[in-house]
């Protein structure tokens, strides 16, 4: 007997036009969503953050599609091709390296010139390390505020937390693992003694938290 269920087929029903936000895996493949594969699966174009990346991904699942780069310095040339792809009917998906796409991530230009050019801009559920990284840290989860990267020197960074000590919610920042203990000191020396919580490598082999 099979220890677990076969896969769920994919979806048959056609997929409408319009700019998909596909969320992808943090670490493990398996949190993929059925729907993200009903997308890749039936989408004119995914767009990529890293093609080599998003392209491990879909060998992963046995989907081979068209790979448009799109970060920072391929925005001005790969947003067009993707809005003559829209102005034609057809489906675009915007992934990530991992997790949801704009959340520190590039896309937004893209999606500003896809609702002023009133195509349909569909966003899907799925994973985020910013929000996992909190539900796991133990702390208060009924008010957060998200600030993405923090400075990586020393002077800007603490010119950053200055800003942000007097605020009382929950503090959600995304850290290189490089310059995480020297943040860590800057928080403690502009913060004081408030709890705190490190979450690394999420949904994989050597997750871990230091509260």
């Amino acid at each position: 007997m099979s220890p677990r269920p076969p896969p769920p087929e994919l979806s048959q029903a056609p997929l409408a036009p319009g700019l998909y936000l596909v969320a992808t895996p943090i670490g493990n493949l398996r949190d993929i969503t059925l729907r993200a594969l009903d997308v890749l699966s039936a989408c004119d174009l995914v767009l990529a953050e890293d093609t080599r990346v998003a392209g491990k991904l879909l060998s992963a699942y046995g989907l081979s599609k068209k790979l448009e780069r799109y970060d920072e310095h391929s925005a001005d040339r790969a947003g067009p091709k993707a809005l003559q792809i829209l102005s034609e009917g057809g489906r675009v998906a915007l992934v990530s390296d991992a997790g949801t796409p704009l959340v520190s991530d590039p896309g937004y230009k893209l999606v500003r010139e896809a609702i002023r050019e009133g195509f349909q801009v569909i966003a899907l559920p799925g994973p985020t390390a910013a929000v996992t990284a909190l539900v796991a840290s133990g702390l208060p989860t009924d008010s957060y505020s998200f600030f993405g990267f923090v400075p990586p020197k020393t002077v800007g960074r603490k010119k950053f937390f200055e800003s942000l000590k007097d605020r009382e919610e929950t503090l959600l920042f995304y850290e290189s693992p490089h310059r995480v203990l020297a943040s860590i000191e800057d928080m403690r020396a502009v913060f004081g003694d408030r709890e705190a919580a490190v979450i690394r490598e999420i949904s994989k082999k050597f997750e871990e938290a230091a509260r």
